[in-house]
């Protein structure tokens, strides 16, 4: 029986050290890789703004009558290509702006605050300073649900409308559920950040939406192994500040802005979710709340239903 136990240790360090080697030889091919293909994630697809003394990437295609603005989840590295497989069918009719906030695609990683009232703030300057006018459509995907709805809160003259694309809304969460589980999410952003670091990100495919071509896939790769869960992010997803927010979005009656609104299947274990949605839709002057059967990125997987929805949702706007 010793000896065996002998023998399943030496298996056991064994292993170890080939998964230590391995590592260390991941994480050095990473930063060759980074230095080598530093063009990718350095060279803007958009045009570069001076915010705060830092630089926010804008992206922009197409002209028409409404002026869409798509704002992305949290930890989404590349908005400007995450976003293409829907806004792509759409840059034909309007004018298509992607806003990459600070820590995001080719913006800068900050230091400094990251409330929502901050961030909303830096969003307005850069597309005031980029010459993009208001009222905007705000699309918003998940964590940017919360933008949108201060945004329409705090300057109604400025949101002409809302998309949601499976969004966070005021109500959207429990708190104590969020509470409960923080250390859990802590270590799972922990482990995300690791990956990154050790170069373990470069394996994936990450076009889900299978629309990138070759070369946006490859940029979009390089800004994942380079900005995945930066400091930037890891600070604006602060627990006490998604509290201080939830409090702060509720203290204001819910927008009435018209909205059109996306529920992913990801959340069936909370309720919260769709229910957060449903009351967006209900204090709206015309608002429609559509459950579809999908992940969470919900513009991958239905771009070509959602942007046949959009364009009959932004044509009664018109009157």
């Amino acid at each position: 029986m010793k000896k065996a136990f002998k023998t399943i240790g030496k298996v056991l360090l064994g292993l170890l050290i080939l998964i230590a080697v391995f590592l260390i030889v991941t994480t050095v091919y990473n930063q060759i890789m980074l230095r080598k293909n530093r063009a990718l994630y350095e060279t803007p697809l958009g045009q570069l703004v001076g915010v705060d003394g830092h630089n926010m990437s804008i992206y922009t295609e197409g002209e028409g009558d409404h002026t869409l603005v798509f704002l992305s989840g949290w930890g989404t590295a590349s908005p400007i290509l995450d976003f293409k497989p829907l806004y792509s069918r759409l840059s034909d009719d309007y004018k298509i702006v992607v806003v990459e906030k600070f820590g995001y695609g080719f913006s800068d990683i900050v230091d400094g605050e990251r409330d929502m009232d901050t961030i909303l703030r830096q969003d307005r300057e850069a597309l005031e300073k980029c010459g993009i006018e208001a009222p905007y459509v705000l699309c918003a995907h998940s964590f940017s649900g919360y933008e949108a709805t201060m945004w329409a809160q705090k300057y109604p003259d400025e949101a002409e409308a809302i998309v949601g694309l499976d969004m966070c809304t005021p109500n959207c969460r429990d708190i104590q559920a969020l509470k409960d589980g923080d250390f859990m999410n802590s270590v799972g952003l922990g482990l995300t950040k690791f990956l990154r670091v050790a170069g373990l990100d470069r394996f994936p495919f990450h076009d889900e939406s299978g629309t990138l071509t070759k070369e946006e896939c490859a940029i979009y790769k390089e800004i994942i192994c380079h900005k995945a869960v930066n400091q930037t992010m890891l600070n604006e997803g602060d627990i006490d500040r998604l509290i201080a927010l939830n409090d702060e979005l509720n203290s204001a009656p819910l927008p009435t802005v018209p909205m059109l609104l996306y529920a992913s299947a990801d959340s069936p274990d909370n309720p919260c979710w769709v229910s957060g949605m449903q009351a967006m839709a209900d204090a709206s002057s015309d608002g429609t709340l559509i459950q579809l059967d999908c992940g969470h990125y919900v513009h991958y997987y239905e771009s070509e239903r959602i942007s046949k929805d959009m364009k009959a949702f932004l044509a009664k706007l018109n009157g």
